[in-house]
């Protein structure tokens, strides 16, 4: 399993590690990862992802799942995101 946000994409970076005398180590920075499940109301379903406490705030602050997948340019957006977006367009489409 990838380090890897399904939502927002954020993923491993690499970098060095400073010490007193200036060495420089190479070291990891990876994103810190939940397993959440988020309730879509479109759906009346939830959805299981693996996504960074960083992305949950984001979803939060939007109003949730659906309207963070709405809101969002697909470009910026996983294929494992793109799926259930288009999943929600496909029932607004509907309604």
């Amino acid at each position: 399993m990838t380090r890897r946000c399904e939502l927002t994409g954020k993923t491993v970076q690499y970098g060095n590690k400073r010490s007193h005398a200036e060495n420089k180590t190479r070291r990891v920075f990876r994103p810190n990862l939940h397993t959440q499940r988020l309730y879509s109301d479109i759906l009346a379903r939830e959805i299981k992802l693996r996504i960074s406490t960083r992305a949950l705030r984001t979803v939060d602050r939007k109003g949730g799942i659906d309207q963070f997948l709405l809101s969002t340019n697909d470009s910026k957006l996983p294929k494992e995101a793109l799926v259930v977006k288009k999943a929600i367009v496909k029932l607004t489409a509907k309604k």
